[in-house]
This record gives structure tokens, sequence and C-alpha cells, in this order.
């Protein structure tokens, strides 16, 4: 196996093995085997082009166009596309099948299932980083700068997979390390001698002859280089930083895996959940407004029926989430909620709730109203008594239990609380305040302070809540905004209270801790708000219905939804409208004071649209739902022809050698002049591998090129006749020949040419076609006019600067004689 042949292999092969550190990121680890076969074409294409050999970026676009058309044959049919034939595909269904990878990543957790989407993205990455590799190590032959891209590709996996294991950890690092370290060791001495030292050291007296670099004899001092075992060290050093520097990630995909452990009867196993942050904010800004869940109740009230995913109840100073607890099997009868009172119990009207899944939402927590009383539902599931959350038990190696195409009862309370109830609730239990009033030593001293202040003059838990719910709702100036960055720790909340904008996560979070600040037990839910009713009396619940919201603990009550968020269509429930904003104390000092001008506490019908849906024109029709998936549909019409252009420019990419030499020859031919038509039968001599001969005078060069291109006896004579025809030209009298006896040169060099293409053989003639030798004029072309045009400027340059120095000494201040110099 030649040199080259063994770099390409192995940059295949530590492509591959630093791959598998995306493993646990799936549920499944089927996508390597066709990761490392479509690694494998992609290397193939690229060693068949330098074989050619193509010129650098023929080889690497080649690499790209076929990659491309392995991945389109690979998930044809998978975007569900309407439309009919390949464009549709191409257009259609490739860009559809990406943009639902994206929102997969967004919503799902570790381990995600492997969807089609994700799949794609996957291969998709991993044949841009062994497109990078083989590009550095093999056609560049800098195989060291290789690991950068192998780097990047480890580093962003073992950020994401934090918390997954140590073992799995350690062991993808030892394989992308293995792999580069391979890498560099195949890519020979010589290769490395341009980084510095080879590995093992050159041998004594021993010079590289491409860096000069070499081993000394006894006794003699070696030059302080770099080795290639030193570059090896430095990258794998950096590979085990990076990914301890990377901040937490929070949401979905980009979030740390919960485990949901434990069989068997009674209590086992502990459920920590991710943080939903970016999978909600990728939630409400989802530009397909899909249907995750379909359900239909028997509840008086529908704008009361949430739909309640978990609870997260520890604030860590970082991000919020939910703490590590012990989980149980799902009894038939379901608890009582915690501090529900006799007196709240029996006003509470029990609901029955029918829910079907989607067979696109894979979550492992069961969405819910609160609080259930028994649930119904097929396979595996656990039970988490504090959250009252329902989560999916491990059903294989690395598979849980999800809600995907699931399809359950839940018999819950609908709870209807009075103010005065509220109100009049003694305090919480000794052991509920200790737990959910803990806050970071780390919180900004303005969010206790602003709470204070905003809940100034009232004298119990209640009032203060509902000041902080108004104050973020109603007269705070805040605005309800899903395109800002997130962010969940104590600055994070300190910068939301300043800036004055945000979506449902920082209302909830900054409204939890600000209550926690003021020694209200509080924690946050995460799930969707009720959706929307459908005709035949469904309801149907949407992405863009994921929603936080905070609860506070009232003794005698039990945990009490509030709702900071002022986004329209999101009204505040009934036991917390008592007080209006005209009731409320002024704002503080830095914070802007409470307007006349404020929105009333229950929105209009007409700001039921949410600024987001406005945006995208989907309201003023009965479903906005409907009319946004309608509008989602299909393709424009300079989509198509975006893709189709750029289609065609990858496939029209290698034919350019093609096209110019074609436009070159009817060029020279049109003239009917002899000395472009013998340059280009010469070109065509080159173009099949017969370099041309300056020396060489025309009758010998027309001889040389039929016995070289072995011609036969029409072809011979036609080039002759060119000879012959260019000497008469070059040595007789200006009148001696008119033009007429040239009249067919045309002919004879294209036919001189069609048998020279012939006696070259399929291979020859691909090449002479494809990728014409006597190309390189062009090169040459291009150095000579850049010299032309650096001389000129030169030139220019010196020719300004000869008129502009006798000014220069004219306006010199003539000092005296004694003080020069």
């Amino acid at each position: 196996m030649s040199g080259r042949a063994r770099v390409t292999l192995f940059a295949v092969l530590a492509t591959l093995l630093t791959s598998w550190s995306l493993a646990s990121l799936v549920e499944s680890a089927g996508w390597l085997l066709q990761a490392a076969l479509l690694l494998a074409v992609q290397s193939g294409v690229g060693a068949a082009g330098r074989r050619i050999p193509l010129a650098r970026p023929l080889t690497v676009a080649a690499q790209v166009v076929v990659s491309l058309l392995v991945l389109a044959l690979l998930f044809a049919g998978k975007g569900e596309s309407t439309g009919d034939g390949p464009m549709a595909y191409l257009v259609g269904d490739f860009a559809a099948l990406f943009r639902r990878g994206v929102q997969d990543v967004a919503e799902f957790a570790i381990p995600a299932p492997l969807t089609d989407g994700i799949r794609l993205l996957l291969l998709s990455g991993v044949l841009l980083v062994g497109l990078v590799v083989d590009l550095l190590a093999v056609t560049l032959r800098t195989a060291a700068a290789a690991g950068l891209p192998l780097l990047a590709l480890y580093s962003v996996a073992a950020g994401l997979s934090a918390g997954t294991g140590a073992g799995g950890a350690w062991f993808a690092f030892l394989l992308a390390g293995g792999g580069y370290l391979l890498l560099l060791l195949a890519e020979g001495r010589d290769r490395l001698a341009q980084w510095g030292r080879v590995f093992g050291g050159a041998p004594p007296g021993r010079v590289s002859a491409s860096s000069g670099y070499g081993g000394g004899g006894s006794g003699q001092a070696t030059a302080p280089v770099r080795t290639g075992r030193r570059i090896g060290a430095v990258a794998l050093g950096i590979a085990l930083v990076v990914p301890a520097a990377l901040p937490p990630l929070g949401g979905g995909l980009l979030a740390g895996r919960g485990e949901a452990a434990g069989g068997g009867s009674g209590t086992g196993g502990t459920i920590s959940a991710v943080n939903p942050l970016v999978s909600l904010q990728g939630s409400l800004n989802a530009q397909d407004n899909r249907v995750v869940l379909k359900y239909r109740t028997d509840s008086p009230q529908l704008g009361e029926q949430y739909l309640r995913i978990l609870a997260l109840d520890e604030f860590n100073g970082v991000k919020w989430e939910a703490s590590g607890r012990a989980l149980t099997d799902v009894p038939e009868q379901l608890p009582a909620p915690p501090g529900l009172s006799a007196q709240v119990r029996q006003s509470a009207t029990e609901v029955r709730t029918n829910i079907s899944a989607a067979d696109s939402y894979a979550q492992r927590y069961l969405p819910m109203p609160y609080p259930a009383t028994g649930v119904d539902i097929p396979g595996k599931w656990r039970f988490e008594p504090a959250g009252r959350t329902l989560v999916g038990d491990q059903i294989g190696k690395d598979r849980f239990q999800n809600v995907q195409g699931a399809v359950y009862t839940v018999r819950s309370l609908l709870l209807r609380p009075t103010a005065a109830q509220l109100q009049a609730a003694p305090p919480a239990r000794q052991e509920v305040r200790d737990e959910y009033t803990k806050l970071p030593d780390n919180l900004p001293p303005v969010v206790a302070e602003t709470a204070r202040q905003v809940t100034k003059g009232a004298k119990d838990d209640y009032t203060r809540a509902v000041r902080l719910q108004d104050w973020f709702a109603v007269g705070g100036g805040f605005r309800y905004d899903t395109k800002v960055a997130s962010g969940t720790g104590p600055q994070a909340i300190a910068r939301f209270l300043a800036d004055k904008e945000g979506f449902c996560v920082h209302f909830a979070f900054s409204m939890a801790a600000m209550s926690r600040s003021l020694g209200i037990p509080a924690r946050v839910a995460v799930g969707f708000t009720p959706g929307e009713k459908q005709s035949d009396g469904t309801v149907d619940v949407s992405m863009r219905d994921a929603h936080a919201w905070p609860e506070l603990y009232f003794e005698g009550v039990g945990w009490t939804r509030f709702e900071p968020t002022p986004r329209q269509g999101i009204t505040r429930p009934d036991y917390s409208r008592t007080e209006r904003p005209a009731a409320q104390p002024s704002a503080p000092a830095p914070l802007p004071s409470q307007s006349s001008a404020a929105p009333s506490a229950a929105p209009s019908k007409a700001d039921d649209c949410p600024p987001e849906l406005a945006r995208l024109g989907e309201c003023g029709t009965k479903n906005p739902r409907s009319s946004a998936g309608a509008a989602d549909d299909g393709v424009s019409v300079g989509a198509v022809l975006a893709w189709t252009g750029g289609v065609l420019a990858l496939l029209a990419l290698p034919l350019l050698p093609l096209l110019w030499r074609s436009r070159l020859r009817s060029r020279r031919l049109a003239a009917g002049a002899v000395l472009p038509a013998w340059e280009e039968l010469g070109d065509a001599a080159w173009d099949v591998g017969l370099a041309p001969d300056g020396a060489l005078s025309p009758r010998r060069a027309a001889d040389r090129l039929v016995l070289l291109g072995r011609l036969e006896e029409d072809a011979a004579a036609a080039v002759h006749r060119v000879a012959g025809a260019v000497e008469r030209v070059l040595y007789a009298r200006p009148d001696a020949a008119g033009e007429a006896a040239y009249e067919g040169l045309a002919a004879d060099v294209l036919l001189a040419r069609a048998a020279l293409l012939a006696g070259a053989g399929r291979a020859g003639r691909l090449r002479a076609l494809l990728l014409p030798r006597s190309g390189v004029r062009v090169r040459r072309a291009a150095a000579a006019r850049w010299s032309a045009a650096a001389a000129a400027v030169r030139g220019r340059a010196a020719a300004l600067g000869a008129r502009l120095r006798p000014l220069g000494q004219k306006l010199r201040p003539k000092l005296p004689l004694k003080n020069r110099g």
C-alpha cells in the first residue's frame, strides 16, 4: 500500500473513531455503520481524484458532490414531500428533513431517538469533518493540522454528553486520541518534517530534505524543534481541557441526560430532569407548529386545563432543575396532593381527560393535568411523589419508555380555591419552607430588594404573590419576546429585571426566585397551556403551547399556579385577580413607574393572538394553526430556482475545463488563421499526453506528432498540411500565397484531433476532454497578468515617489548649520 493510500485509510479511521463520541447522544448506534460506508465512498472519490490527478479544488468539489448525491439517495422519500419528481425531493424533502432534525435536537432529551432528521444531521456532520480531515491530511499533507477538526468534533460531543458516565467518556476519548495518533504515525517521516523532528527521531547525521532539520551526531546539540509527539500531546491535552471548560447546556438534546432507573417494587432509582430552557424556546420559535398532543376532557373550565410535565424545584445558582428523588411504582390511585385541606377538596371537581400523543413526540415525562389522582397508560412508568410526575422506566439497553404515540387517560382534580382561602392560609410546614425557599448565595441583592419594594405594604403571602404576578404581567413594563438570549442563572435574573424583556421561562424563574426571597415556597412547572379546541370537541396542543409557570405553596391549598407572563391569550387564574394595578404600590425607583394606561387584568378577545403568530401573519382566521400549517406546505418558486441553480452549478463544476477548451478551439479555428490553428493542434496533442517541444521546426514537430500519436494516413496528411501552411506563413513572401490556400485548415485540425483522441484509449479520452493538460495555460496567463499588474503598481508608486520627493525637500524646514544633524 502506498504512503498516501495509507494516510487516506487512517484519516477515515481517525474520523470514525472520533465519531464514536457522538454515540451516547442518541438511543441507537446503527448510524455509525452508515457513517463508515459514506466516509469510505467520500475518501475513495478523493483518492481517485488525486490519482488522475485532479486539481485540489476539483478533488474537494467532486467529494462534496458525490457525498451530497449519496446522502440524497440514502434519505430519499424521508421528508414527506407533497411534490413529484427528483426536483421536489432535492428542494423540498432534503431541506425539510434538515429542519426537522434541528427541531428534534431542540425537542428530545439525551439519549434522543434516532429520527431521520437527527440521523441526517449526524451523518452530514461526520462527513463534513471527514472531508476536512481528508483535505488536510491527504490532499495538503499536513496530518498534524487534521487534529483540529477531530478535536472540534470530540469536544462538542463530550460537552453535550457531559454526565452520561465517566467510563463511556474515557472510552470515547481513548478512541479519538488513538485514531489521531495513528493518523500521525501513518503520515510518515518526511511529511511530518515540516512540523519539526519526526516520530522516533532522525538518525544521527541525517537531514530532512523538507526542513533541513536532523539529528546531530555524538556530542552534537540538536536544534530545539517541536516533534510530532509534542503536537499529539498538546492536542490530546486540549481535548481533555476543552470539554471540562464548556458551560453546561440546557434543554432538549443540548442538555444533560436525566436517568430514570430502578426496577422492581417499592422505592428505587432516582429522577434527575433536564433543564427545559432551550427546548421551550425552540418550541415557541418553531416554524412548523405541529400538534404533539390531542385530548378530550369533561372539564367545565378548559382554560385551567394545563398539561404539566415536571416541576423544577432546585435553584443551584446556575439554573433551575429537578432535584434527584426516589421513584416508586405507579399506584392505581395516586396519593392525595400535599397540603390540600378537606374544605378545598370538597369544592373540587373530578375531571377525566383522554390524551393521545403524536408519533413524533418522544418526551419521557408524561404530560398530565395537575393534580392527577389516577393514570391509565400502557408501558413501564415510574412515579415521583413530590413532583407528582410520571417518568418512563428503562425498557432495554440505553432505551427508556416515552410518550411517543401513547393513548392514556388521566383522572385529576379541578381545584377552585378562593382568594379568601389563600389569604387566610396558615404558614407552610417547616420542612416545606426549608426545602422550597432555598436560594443560592450568589443571588444578586437586586432580586430580593425588588421583591420587597414591589410587595411593600402587603400583609400576607397571597397578597405578595398577586402583586409580584401583576407587576410582571401588567404594571411593570415588561415585554414578551421569545427571541431574547436564554439564561437562568442569578445574573440572568438580574439582567432580565433590568432589560424587562423575555419569554415565559424568564418570568417564571424570576417570580419563583423573588417569591423564595420573601419566604414563600416556590418552584417552576413546565408543560403546555390548554391548547385550542376543535370543532369535533377535541383539543390540539402544539409546539407553541409549550409554557413555564411558577407554582407557590399555600397550606390547605397546596401548590398553586400563578401567571406572570404577559403573553396574549394567557389569562391569570381567577383566584389571583382580586387586586387591580391601581391598588398596587408605586414601583421602586430603578424600575419604570406604573402607567395609568396599563392594560386591564383580562386581555381583550382581539388581543388573543400571540405576538410571534402575529409577526408570521397567522392571526385573523378562525384556526391560526391550520393557516400556519398551510403556509408552511410546499416550496416557494424562489427556493426552487435557488436550489436548481445550486445543483446545476455543482454538476457543471467538473465540466468547466471542457467548456473552456471548446470555446478556445472555436475561437482559434473560426478566424481561419494559420498560427492559431497550429497552436490548437499542438494543444490537442498536449491534451492526450504529447507535450509540445518549442525547439522543433514545424515539419519536425509534425513528424514527431504523427509518430508518437500513431496517426493513420489521412490524419498524418492533415497534420503535414497544417505544418506546411505554418512554414509558408513564417518563411514565404507575404504575397506568395493567398488566404484561399488555407481554407481547409480547420477541418485538418479537427481530423487530426479526432485521430489523437481515438488512439488515446477510453481513460485518455476522458482525461483529455474533462481535464485537458493544456489548461495550464490559464494558470500561466493569470500569473503573467498578476506579475504585469504588480509591476505596473510598483512603477506607478515609484513614479509618484519621485514626483513627491522634490516637494518634500522644499517643505522640509531649513535649520541653521549648527543645528543640522
